[in-house]
């Protein structure tokens, strides 16, 4: 079977687009999207997005797997991604004026807004913080998990957990490039205080409204960009008195901007997202 694809990067987070819309289930299987995403035998990404048609109150549904075959609830990066895609699909060669998408994920309806400037401006919704909604069992199931310590490869991490719909654990550092991601990263990812596996951000504080972050990803590993790692790196910066409500999220991909809505507790994260190419994949 050929299975045409378009390939779009959000800050360095790349992922394979495939047009769903003619039927519910993907096209193909988390094996075949394991290859795909494969970087020496396949087209290389950090995950497969499918353009799935709407529900009653959305125009389109988005399934994701991950490179490792795993499906997340949702991606931010991807979801960038997904909207300049569906554009594609529906031959808006040029935007103007704002075009909105209202969206089906796993983490609930999100909203994308294509905006003439060329970025994406998307709702990403209210922020879960209760331990039962992360999961964690760092802390009681109807409390929070705020600055509290976390012991990984023998050394005492303070960390805070927030849901966008997946987990997040994020720990504040002095220097980022420090971190050895790939070694530290997979011990937070599998680590028993978290029964669905978690996201990890590492994140330095350069001033209230500059934050510079590396992330491990649940199921991709070290990636350049994490939209709701972004999101939920904020929220934990606000809930520990590191940061303000409107900051610029440094990743090694580039930066995204995140504001915390004081009027409707919502979380905006505007960033780009970039064709890069066309393809058949056999």
């Amino acid at each position: 079977m050929t299975i045409a694809f378009t390939k779009y990067h959000g800050l360095g987070n790349d992922f394979i687009l495939i047009d769903n819309r003619h039927q519910s289930e993907p096209l193909i299987t988390p094996e075949q999207a394991i290859e795909m995403c494969d970087r020496n035998f396949g087209i290389g990404a950090d995950g497969v997005i499918f353009a799935n048609g709407g529900t009653s109150n959305t125009d389109y549904t988005m399934r994701i797997f991950n490179s490792d075959g795993s499906e997340p609830q949702m991606c931010g990066n991807g979801i960038r991604c997904l909207a300049k895609f569906i554009a594609e699909l529906e031959n808006r060669d040029q935007i103007t004026s704002p075009v909105s998408y209202k969206i089906h994920t796993l983490a609930g309806v999100i909203t994308p807004v294509l905006q003439a400037n060329g970025q994406v401006k998307v709702d990403m919704g209210v922020p879960r913080l209760l331990a039962q909604e992360i999961p964690t069992t760092l802390a009681a199931t109807d409390e929070k998990v705020v600055d509290v310590p976390l012991l990984v490869a023998g050394q005492s991490w303070n960390v805070t957990c927030v849901s966008m719909g997946n987990p997040h654990c994020i720990t504040f550092v002095e220097d980022v490039e420090e971190i050895k991601l790939a070694e530290i990263g997979p011990l937070f990812e599998h680590h028993a205080v978290f029964p669905e596996r978690t996201n990890t951000e590492f994140i330095q504080v350069i001033n209230r409204n500059y934050l510079k972050m590396r992330v491990w990803e649940r199921g991709a590993g070290a990636t350049l960009a994490c939209g709701t790692g972004a999101c939920a790196s904020v929220v934990a910066g606000i809930l520990t008195g590191n940061c303000d409500f409107v900051v610029t999220v440094e990743l090694p991909g580039g930066c995204l901007e995140i504001e915390w809505s004081n009027q409707d507790q919502h979380l905006y994260m505007t960033g780009p997202a970039e064709r890069v190419f066309t393809g058949n994949y056999q």
